[in-house]
């Protein structure tokens, strides 16, 4: 594959919009399609207005919709057949829009095999280009808009906000004011906290200020006038400082203005008042900001500890929006809100993390403290343990996936697959070898199984889950959405492989091996002639000859020749044979590296790596340690513990990728998130643990029983069925979601393993 400018001719004279406004749009792709050498007009295809380039609606098209395809007209489409053809024409190419160099790259990256397919930017976007929902979420609440009055104010999350955060914020202020009159002294902080109380109750609406030197001196000039403190008027997108200001001449007899830190009530404030509205505005910080959805609250309550109540109380004053008169006073606006909640902050990134990612990273503190230092279960159980353990897994997992997506984008693609490769499985290898390692200590051959349960249900859920629902979602959208089939029957040819080389072994012991049951009992009485029924019935494999002498070097010829495929597979698609992924970005569309700023470096991305990857290690040494108690449940297979939880808990960030992928348009990325993961199951974790086991023995066999043998080659089968004529809508992603829980009530339903 390869990174090149393709221009199309036609693409100087057509009306483009921001790249940030187009990111922002959710009926919007990242990835264009089109002809590189022919005009592209962004419109639906069999749009009578060709000059249309804002009607940007796959709904409406009648050939094959992607908005920059080469429209046709209704009339050029005689039949599907001819329309399907010009699709996988048109698919053969894409051209990239991308803010810079490193995004471009990302993207590129995203259609390359072996590479992680990554949603979020790996660089900073510039904010005056971004729309003014994402422009809302990163405000300071400092800006005084235009509302259309109190009734506007009366939503669901304001009235939320009133019973979760606003009575119990307003009554800690009405107690520490009355605390305040009691010390005399603190009288001025007192009616502010008063204010302030007033205030939290209900802020919509209402703004704090900070009182300027001009308008201070005016009314100690004046002290029996009414200083109306709103400033400017209703227009006016924010309340600025004003650029100059009038010094008045000080009158002879009139008290100095006693400096802020020279004042005895400075310190009472600081001493008495301060430290439990701290823990007050700490609190409601911390627990808005873990809804994620009432953010607003936060930073209010973050903006009033840090600056308002930092503040001489003469200099802040409260005030309603909607009742400001035209003044010239100097005020600066310090706080405004008009809502509590924002459902888009689910896109809110911090430091380009998502903020769920984020909120999720302090699991990793708590499950190493109490794994750790409470040994011996008193103050939490091992069922706890194991249920925070498995949790802390999923941000580690998504600090993995933004340090190899980083690492890649700014690299070459030799850096890019050899990173991948490496930290891609990490995850899911970490959690295996502790398993291994903790069974064989314990002599426990439960965890073995475990394992390999793991390792199918990732192969399931990778294969039917993660497609299934991408389908699903993104049909509900975009009714039918297409995908470029040579691409996906790459990946499907390389998992045909996979899975056939993993289960090799297990067909040949069951082909050439022998039976061996552990009770059998004469069905017919005393006649040694009649039929037996035996129990608990399995291939002897250690009667040294079958399986030291031809399991065993199948075993590790299958390990090697697994990681070739893998290897022939990147050279297939990044070299030889690159134009399957014809990628192309467009030199318009680019701004270039060096203005580009990425959130994390190389050297950042490879700490935060080898950081994430021992915590990785951590966490998972807790789960296998406390993973006991809840194999030991009766009514629950150990076949479906391993398949479900321990398999797609570490997915759950691609998953995440995938649906965004999907509702986007952008189906193919979709399905190859699962693909990619399932190939490098087969051709690297699974050699990687064999060649584990080679080096240090753990017990670890590669045959499967007959259950995951049987699921994973029915699941190949039916996706490869589903992918064949590069069509998805949300039917054939319910038949992929129904064949994987039907799978999983086959497991749920299974008894454990022999010996469990």
């Amino acid at each position: 594959m390869s990174l090149s400018a393709a221009h199309s001719s036609g693409t100087g004279s057509r009306r483009r919009r921001p790249t940030e406004q187009t990111q922002d749009l959710p009926w919007e792709h990242d990835v264009q399609v089109g002809h590189s050498h022919e005009q592209i007009h962004d419109q639906p295809c069999g749009d009578p207005q060709p000059n249309s380039t804002d009607a940007l609606s796959s709904h409406q098209s009648t050939c094959p919709a992607l908005c920059t395809t080469k429209c046709m007209p209704e009339h050029a489409c005689p039949n599907h057949r001819a329309c399907d053809d010009s699709w996988e024409e048109i698919q053969s190419k894409r051209t990239i829009r991308a803010e810079n160099e490193v995004e471009a790259n990302k993207l590129v990256n995203n259609y390359r095999f072996g590479f992680r397919k990554w949603k979020s930017h790996v660089t900073e976007r510039p904010f005056e280009v971004r729309s003014e929902v994402v422009k809302e979420l990163y405000s300071e609440l400092n800006v005084i808009k235009p509302h259309a009055g109190p009734g506007h104010l009366i939503t669901c999350g304001n009235v939320a906000y009133v019973l979760l955060f606003g009575w119990w914020v307003s009554l800690a202020y009405l107690f520490i004011g009355l605390l305040m009159f009691i010390t005399i002294a603190g009288i001025p902080y007192g009616k502010l906290c008063w204010k302030l109380s007033c205030y939290f109750l209900w802020p919509f609406g209402k703004s704090i200020h900070e009182i300027g030197n001009t308008l201070r001196r005016c009314c100690e000039q004046a002290p029996d006038c009414e200083c109306n403190v709103d400033g400017m008027e209703d227009n006016s997108p924010v309340l600025l400082p004003s650029p100059t200001e009038v010094l008045i001449t000080e009158l002879p007899g009139r008290p100095l203005r006693t400096p802020y830190w020279r004042r005895f009530s400075t310190y009472v404030w600081l001493l008495l008042g301060y430290p439990p509205l701290v823990v007050i505005h700490s609190l409601a910080c911390f627990l808005s900001w873990i809804l994620v959805f009432t953010i607003p609250v936060s930073k209010m309550n973050a903006r009033t500890l840090g600056v308002i109540l930092l503040l001489a109380p003469e200099d802040v004053s409260v005030s309603t929006c909607s009742r400001r008169k035209p003044q010239v006073y100097e005020t600066r606006a310090l706080l405004c809100c008009y809502h509590a909640a924002n459902w888009y902050y689910y896109k809110y990134t911090v430091d380009g993390i998502n903020v769920f990612a984020v909120n999720l990273l302090p699991l990793v503190v708590v499950a190493i403290v109490i794994g750790y230092i409470d040994r011996d279960n008193q103050y939490a159980s091992s069922n706890v343990k194991f249920a925070i353990a498995i949790c802390s897994i999923i941000p580690l997992s998504y600090y993995i996936g933004m340090g190899i997506a980083s690492i890649s984008a700014q690299s070459n693609f030799a850096v890019g697959a050899v990173v991948n490769a490496t930290f891609g499985s990490i995850t899911e290898l970490t959690f295996y070898i502790t398993a291994l390692l903790r069974g064989h200590r314990a002599s426990n051959p439960c965890l073995q199984e475990v394992v390999k349960a793991a390792l199918t249900g990732t192969l399931l859920g990778c294969i039917l889950f993660i497609p299934g629902i991408c389908m699903i979602i993104g049909g509900l959208r975009h009714s039918e959405q297409r995908f470029n089939s040579r691409c996906t029957g790459v990946s499907s040819a390389l998992l045909f492989i996979s899975v056939g080389g993993v289960f090799a072994p297990t067909l040949f012991s069951k082909a050439y091996g022998n039976l061996v049951c552990d009770a059998c009992t004469n069905s017919t009485g005393g006649n040694s002639t009649g039929q037996f029924v035996c129990h608990n019935c399995h291939y002897d494999l250690n009667n040294g000859t079958l399986f030291r002498n031809h399991v065993e070097p199948l075993v590790y010829t299958v390990s090697i020749l697994l990681p070739a495929a893998y290897i022939i597979g990147l050279i297939f698609t990044l070299k030889t044979h690159s134009h399957i992924y014809d990628i192309h970005v467009g030199d318009g569309q680019v701004t270039g590296h060096h203005g580009a700023v990425v959130h994390w470096s190389r050297w950042r991305s490879l700490l935060i790596l080898i950081m994430a990857t021992v915590l990785t290690s951590a966490c998972a040494d807790l789960a296998t340690e406390h993973i006991q108690p809840i194999l030991n449940q009766p009514n629950i297979s150990q076949y479906f513990i391993g398949v479900t939880v321990l398999a797609m808990v570490p997915e759950i960030p691609e998953i995440v990728n995938g649906i965004q992928f999907a509702l986007q348009n952008n189906i193919s990325l979709s399905l190859e998130v699962g693909s990619c993961i399932a190939v490098q199951v087969c051709m690297l974790q699974i050699p990687i643990l064999v060649l584990f086991n080679a080096f240090y023995d753990v017990g670890f066999v590669l045959l499967f029983s007959d259950i995951h043998l049987w699921a994973s080659i029915f699941s190949v089968i039916v996706v490869n069925y589903i992918f064949m004529d590069g069509k998805s809508d949300y039917f054939q992603g319910t038949a992929l979601v129904v064949v994987y829980l039907i799978l999983l009530a086959l497991y749920f339903f299974a008894p454990s393993p022999p010996g469990c």
